[in-house]
């Protein structure tokens, strides 16, 4: 069993290194325990991240990580955190290989990963010409032909938003819409086309979509699709020690990441639908704080 961590962090994305940053410029001691499949690594490029704009994620963890490693507190470990057992001051990580790491404060910045996307031919253009984020990739599909797949609250307010890029767009419901008359009607007045029929399949080239085929035999041409996935938390060991969860998976904490359960926080995508790199890096800074004030407390406390 190893020594006593002071922080023990599972998942090293943009949260995880943020916090790692943070705790070991203050001096203590962390483990990042990281699996090394990001959600976002079909992705080409990042955006929106001052400084960083167009960067790879593979590029940008690697960076994260060069500038983490100078600090000599902190440790990477390439695995897989499968149960966790113990108390605030003395929780157990036990990992896939076997190893058990001891750490007082657990940090879940674990994220969300995609559940099995269900359309044939959408895994060609993922991450290529079909995006999840207009803030992330509609600059670069700017003024041309899109394919929006989705339904119901989600399509609808997408809808309203992609205008900002192009206003050339189709909706996919890939089935019912999910809406009120009142939104059809809305639709209608602003001349959205809306195809109800479910998805056939996604013609491409290279990971360039061309066009969106309709079990009805029509098709829909296209340089892009935006498309909302369907998400999973991306661990189980949240709930599986208490934490308090959302219906969608998100663990529910406070503003600095704390959950209710003593001792344990959260950060990044795990604990927010904010899905933005700059946003999961941020909060992942956050939670840092607050893990290292509740440290410096309790040490001031017990005359430490």
């Amino acid at each position: 069993m190893e020594s006593l961590f002071d922080v023990g962090i599972i998942g090293g994305g943009p949260a995880g290194l943020n916090a790692a940053l943070m705790l070991g410029r203050a001096r203590k001691t962390v483990v990042v325990i990281d699996e090394e499949r990001p959600r976002n690594r079909v992705t080409h490029e990042s955006h929106g991240f001052l400084t960083r704009d167009g960067i790879t994620p593979s590029e940008f963890r690697r960076i994260a990580r060069e500038q983490v490693v100078a600090y000599p507190s902190v440790r990477f470990v390439a695995d897989r955190a499968i149960t966790i057992v113990g108390l605030d001051g003395n929780f157990q990580i036990t990992t896939a290989q076997g190893i058990t790491f001891r750490v007082k404060k657990l940090l879940f910045a674990t994220g969300m990963k995609d559940a099995p996307l269900g359309i044939e031919g959408l895994t060609d253009v993922y991450g290529k010409s079909a995006f999840v984020c207009p803030y992330c990739d509609g600059w670069e599909l700017r003024d041309q032909p899109l394919v929006l797949i989705a339904s119901g609250a989600k399509a609808f307010h997408m809808a309203k938003t992609l205008p900002g890029w192009s206003r050339h767009y189709t909706i996919c419901t890939n089935g019912p819409d999910g809406w009120t008359d009142e939104q059809r009607n809305e639709l209608q007045q602003h001349n959205v086309p809306v195809f109800d029929h479910p998805i056939l399949r996604i013609d491409s080239q290279e990971g360039q979509v061309q066009q969106v085929v309709l079990h009805d035999g029509t098709a829909i041409p296209c340089t892009g699709i935006f498309f909302a996935p369907k998400l999973v938390p991306g661990s189980d060991l949240p709930g599986a020690i208490g934490c308090q969860i959302t219906e969608t998976g998100v663990v529910i904490v406070d503003s600095f990441g704390k959950t209710n359960i003593s001792g344990v926080y959260s950060a990044g995508d795990s604990a927010s639908e904010l899905y933005q790199l700059i946003a999961a890096a941020s909060a992942g800074s956050m939670a840092a704080m607050a893990i290292n004030g509740e440290l410096l407390t309790e040490a001031w406390n017990n005359g430490i």
